[in-house]
């Protein structure tokens, strides 16, 4: 009966103790949030139960196996053990990588709540986006060489490993040159302000918004929702607009090519009244001018602002929508006309490829 009891005690105690212990770790995180609503940082740490409850039952499990008394066992129990070391190992690193996602967004959030420049809000968004992906990278590896060493055979050839080591780094430096290269361009994207998440920008003639970067690639969403994915490094080595870096107001132009006798002045006051009732027009700036002339048209030049690249998109097309309709309307000989007259009787026909006064060979 001992040999029944025993087992199922030492199991089940193990089992429940850590149930226990996780439940009131999430009481008393519970409480904290309630009473520091301030700050998500205790209600983000709920999210550890899982990694918690895993490493807890693994390290008593390990400790207290060998008290259990199961005889069939005994044969396995130094590969039980190294199975439950490898699971404590890998337990606590994802407890180490939720804690640390838990903290990293706290700490964002409370900023972005107080923060009034949003372009700063992006960059620290951009910045903390990449530490978080450095320090899961760095436990991932750390974990994964913690677990290899629990191997006797990984540590013998431990010594010969590390004599070999100047050599195998200077072949995976070369071999790894353009990913190290990705990786110190996403750094210095984050932490030089170059482009930052949110940020509207024009790659090779297309024009979008910064919607991921991690240490590798960059990805920027088009106006038409398709995704474009780049290396860092084309940040870092190649010219691009950020529309976005100073400030997200911009200034945009609207051209109307038309006839030399279109009222310039009526089309001022049309602009003005336009925008007076355009709700996107932040208000900043405005003109009308003529900027070219050709010998049958104007070029006129309708200039105007707004908060930002979306929102000038929609006054543009609302000027160059509502000043045609006004004029063709109200001023319709201002559009622009193609003038034609019939060709002089008796001017002769030339043949295909004939020179301008050399006889036909007609005549």
């Amino acid at each position: 009966m001992e040999d029944v009891l025993r087992p199922v005690v030492v199991i089940g105690g193990a089992v429940l103790l850590t149930l226990i212990l996780v439940w009131l770790t999430d009481r008393a995180l519970r409480r904290i949030d309630a009473a520091h609503p301030e700050t998500p940082l205790w209600g983000l740490l709920r999210r550890c139960r899982i990694p918690l409850q895993v490493a807890l039952c693994a390290a008593l499990l390990h400790g207290s196996f060998g008290q259990a008394g199961l005889k069939s066992a005994d044969k396995h129990a130094a590969g039980i053990g190294q199975a439950l070391t490898l699971v404590l190992i890998a337990a606590a690193a994802w407890l180490v990588i939720r804690a640390a996602a838990a903290i990293v967004e706290s700490s964002y959030s409370r900023y972005a709540a107080s923060g009034r420049d949003a372009a700063r809000v992006r960059r620290v968004r951009t910045q903390v986006t990449l530490i978080q992906r450095v320090v899961t990278a760095v436990v991932i590896v750390v974990a994964a060489a913690s677990m290899l060493l629990t191997f006797p055979a990984m540590r013998a050839v431990g010594t010969s490993m590390l004599a070999s080591a100047g050599l195998l780094g200077i072949v995976a430096g070369i071999a790894a040159q353009s990913t190290l290269g990705n990786l110190f361009a996403g750094l210095q994207i984050a932490f030089g302000d170059m482009v930052r998440i949110g940020d509207t920008v024009v790659v090779d003639g297309e024009w979008g918004t910064v919607e991921e970067i991690t240490l590798t690639f960059l990805t920027v969403r088009t106006w038409d929702e398709r995704r474009i994915t780049m290396p860092v490094s084309y940040f870092t080595g190649k010219p691009f607009e950020n529309w976005s870096r100073g400030g997200a107001q911009m200034t945009g132009t609207v051209f109307f090519h038309l006839d030399h006798g279109a009222p310039v002045e009526k089309m001022r006051q049309r602009l003005l009244e336009i925008l007076q009732e355009c709700p996107e027009w932040d208000g900043r700036s405005w003109s009308l001018v003529v900027t070219d002339t050709t010998p049958s048209t104007i070029v006129v030049r309708a200039l105007v602002t707004a908060r930002d690249s979306d929102t000038l998109w929609t006054v543009r097309c609302e000027v160059r929508e509502r000043m045609l309709e006004w004029l063709q309307a109200e001023h319709a000989y201002a559009l622009p006309r193609i003038s034609t007259s019939p060709a002089p009787l008796g001017t002769p026909v030339l043949d295909p490829g004939q020179e301008p006064g050399a006889k036909s060979a007609r005549g």
